[in-house]
């Protein structure tokens, strides 16, 4: 990734340095909202939602924590005696999380994760980042994957949002403007901008219950359970079958 590209690394790296920063979401409909911010990336287990902590306490064993950001389910993880590996696309955060002392973090995308790594007993995908699987068909190519890289009692710990869970007329349009386009309602097509810096566009996976249910199919994985926030947001546990 280009320095110019990295707009999610310069927010976390800015926010590290002064506390301060944004984080401007681009769709490709022309949406633009702000996000939560870079300090959500900061937050520590004792500000995390009761939910967030159920997740972590299914972690087991050896962790890969694919999107790692600044290192906040790592640190945590690594307190509670986990070794970790943190895997990020972006360098800048991969330097930060570096900084705040994740012991083993690269700068790595989530299509490049392989054996080279180890085995694995635990995958977190926290953050909404069950959205990096991209769609259907990625998805279940890298949860086949993730299958070839864990252990026999391996599990896999993902949040995401059910996108139909909303009312929002604007959201309502970008569903149906995806089915238009042969695309699944909550794959959005995004990318991120901090001052003069800007993302390439990449695909997120939105995806309700259902739709999860669906991807697992054939995939060494099944449903353990689900853990709902009281939201649109809820996290999927994944054991291997």
């Amino acid at each position: 990734m280009q320095d110019y590209q990295d707009a999610f690394g310069h927010e976390i790296l800015d926010y590290w340095r002064t506390g301060k920063g944004f984080e401007i979401v681009e769709r490709d409909d022309g949406y633009f909202a702000l996000s939560g911010g870079p300090e959500m990336y900061f937050a520590t287990h004792e500000s995390w939602p009761p939910y967030y902590r159920e997740a972590m306490a299914c972690v087991h064993g050896r962790v890969l924590d694919v999107g790692c950001g600044a290192g906040r389910h790592a640190l945590y993880l690594q307190e509670q005696g986990h070794e970790v590996v943190g895997i990020d696309s972006s360098p800048l955060a991969v330097q930060v999380a570096r900084e705040r002392g994740v012991r083993d973090v690269r700068e790595l995308s989530i299509t490049r994760v392989s054996r080279k790594l180890g085995r694995f007993d635990t995958i977190i995908m926290m953050g909404n980042n069950f959205g990096l699987l991209g769609d259907m068909r990625r998805g279940r190519w890298l949860l086949k994957r993730f299958h070839s890289i864990t252990s026999g009692a391996g599990r896999i710990v993902a949040e995401t949002t059910d996108p139909y869970d909303t009312t929002d007329p604007d959201h309502l349009a970008y569903h149906e403007f995806n089915r238009q386009r042969g695309r699944l309602g909550g794959q959005v097509q995004i990318r991120i901008r901090y001052k003069q810096f800007c993302t390439p566009w990449f695909d997120y996976w939105l995806a309700s219950r259902q739709e999860v249910e669906e991807l697992v199919r054939g995939t060494g994985w099944r449903i353990d359970r689900f853990i709902p926030s009281g939201g649109p947001q809820y996290i999927v546990i994944l054991k291997k079958n």
